[in-house]
């Protein structure tokens, strides 16, 4: 690692952070909103994206820099149970591809913003939709501060900020600059300034992993030197080479197929799915989308790279910043750290957005100020959009990285407990709501301790994700554990709760909202109480 600050990276580093910058103030005027003071205008961008839009937009919301940093930084640390996130956005789109249209259609047809609008429609229950609001809040918190790490380790490696006797002010005032020029496009411009910021952000991926995959074996040796020297290093740790043992395949089998559902439980997954234009482009999208998965697997293999390239760290997180700093020329190194920074900036925008939209929309107007109007939603939107950035950036200087990184993947335990609601929901009326409600509240409440229980080198709690699965015996990942609790439990409730003949809350829906489209004849945006007189 350099002792000083890398002058050449730097410079290429701040053009593109310049450039991104401009365009996410500009993006205001791109596609200019008919009212901007609307929560359909400022947090879905007029719902009026079309397919290469959303499909930037969607590549730029999940594959952000923590997935540039830290799924190479996992192989580099543990060999290939690290690839466990190639399979699982193998296994997410054909999955995808059976409810998000039809999650789009109903949520057009409603004028729906959120899943727990979805929620409280389908079901008639504001508890529950208030139980998905919460978890989807908590869950993306340290989403967003995981982004900001990424840019973190992008800085430490190009020796911006100082050494750890800096004052803490002069350290981190990169990362503060960067964090208040996010927040002040996203302020103004929405969703729109992601959206039309990804396409920078996605090209500059590209081809840094294009370049990097072919012009870093080269000068390795080729592939045959870096797979037998990662090989020898897990061989020598005690950890049998590259291929995980046997008590490892179901911790690695588990987490993809957890992580696989969990995925566009996400908040920020489904804004940006809703601010496409008709229910195709979402079709179009979960066909194509794979391509960013080719992506991923090349770009997992870095962390291979960096083993072989003699890369020493003791933070994971920087041993892909630094294999570009020791293998790459200063300019292109430069701009490499350029695509992850802004692969933190893109995803962060989308996420406080769709966090913020959650509060304002299932939390404020459902139990603060239900009368509020348009204009009022939208500027409290806006507002806690802020305030969940400035949590963020207090939780990444004020705990440990590996902390940050822990509470991601508890984050990922809880959201996956919003399952059976918003996707048994698109299919099926049969369960009750206070039966999803008690199974959400199992699986919550086991997959955290279950959580806290789990010890690591540095951690006493909260130390991974993955517990002996009871009954079993082996090690999975908790939270497809919790899942399942949680899936039995609410079949089980329903059952009794149907036999008693417990009230059950108005469904608003019907079934043929779940396949309308955009241009489908007498198809209109019916604004439920929540959204009256917004402009749509």
């Amino acid at each position: 690692m350099n002792d000083g600050v890398n002058g050449g990276a730097l410079g290429v580093f701040i053009f593109f952070f310049v450039l991104v910058t401009a365009m996410g103030f500009l993006a205001a005027r791109w596609r200019k909103a008919e009212n901007e003071h609307s929560l359909d205008e400022w947090g879905l961008g007029g719902r009026s994206f079309g397919t290469w839009v959303t499909w930037f937009l969607l590549g730029g919301d999940l594959y952000t820099a923590y997935t540039f940093v830290a799924v190479p930084a996992a192989i580099y640390a543990a060999g290939a149970a690290g690839f466990f996130a190639v399979p699982y956005t193998i296994l997410v789109y054909p999955l995808i591809f059976t409810f998000l249209p039809r999650l789009w259609s109903v949520s057009h047809k409603h004028g729906y913003v959120t899943t727990s609008d979805f929620v409280r429609g389908r079901f008639g229950s504001k508890g529950l939709s208030l139980a998905v609001a919460v978890t989807g809040i908590l869950a993306t918190m340290p989403y967003i501060a995981l982004q900001l790490v990424g840019i973190q380790a992008v800085l430490d490696v190009m020796g911006v900020g100082g050494g750890e006797d800096t004052n803490w002010f002069i350290k981190d005032l990169p990362l503060l600059i960067a964090f208040g020029v996010l927040a002040a496009y996203t302020y103004s411009s929405g969703l729109r300034a992601p959206a039309l910021i990804a396409f920078v952000k996605d090209t500059l991926i590209y081809i840094v992993i294009a370049v990097a995959i072919i012009y870093i074996p080269i000068k390795l040796g080729g592939f045959d030197d870096i797979f037998a020297a990662a090989n020898d290093k897990f061989t020598e740790s005690g950890n049998g080479g590259l291929v995980p043992n046997h008590g490892g395949q179901w911790t690695y089998a588990t987490l993809a197929l957890g992580s696989a559902l969990a995925l566009f439980m996400y908040p920020h997954s489904i804004t940006a799915t809703l601010s496409s234009r008709s229910r195709e482009v979402i079709r179009r999208n979960t066909t194509i989308l794979p391509l960013y998965s080719l992506m991923l697997g090349l770009l997992a293999l870095l962390g291979f790279m960096a083993i072989a390239a003699g890369v020493k760290v003791e933070n994971g997180q920087l041993a892909i910043p630094q294999l570009f700093e020791n293998m790459f020329p200063d300019w292109f190194a430069g701009v490499a750290f350029a695509a992850i920074g802004i692969g933190a900036l893109v995803p962060a925008a989308i996420m406080s957005i769709a966090a913020a939209n959650l509060f304002t929309r299932n939390i404020y107007k459902d139990f603060i100020k239900p009368d509020a109007t348009p204009a009022q939603e939208t500027k409290v939107s806006k507002l806690v959009s802020l305030l969940v950035k400035v949590g963020a950036l207090v939780f990444v200087l004020g705990m440990d990285k590996t902390v940050a990184i822990n509470f991601q993947l508890l984050g990922g335990i809880w959201i996956l407990q919003t399952f059976p609601a918003l996707v048994g929901g698109l299919f099926t009326r049969w369960f009750h709501r206070w039966a999803l409600l008690g199974g959400w509240a199992v699986g919550m409440v086991y997959g955290t301790i279950a959580a806290y229980g789990v010890a690591s080198p540095t951690q006493k709690h909260f130390g991974g994700s993955s517990d002996e699965i009871p009954g079993i015996g082996e090690i999975g990942y908790i939270g497809l554990t919790a899942f399942v609790l949680n899936v039995l439990v609410t079949v089980v409730l329903t059952f009794v709760l149907r036999a008693v003949k417990a009230p059950d809350g108005v469904d608003e829906t019907k079934p043929s909202d779940y396949t309308a489209d955009a241009g489908d004849p007498g198809v209109q945006v019916e604004l439920p109480p929540a959204t009256a007189g917004s402009s749509h």
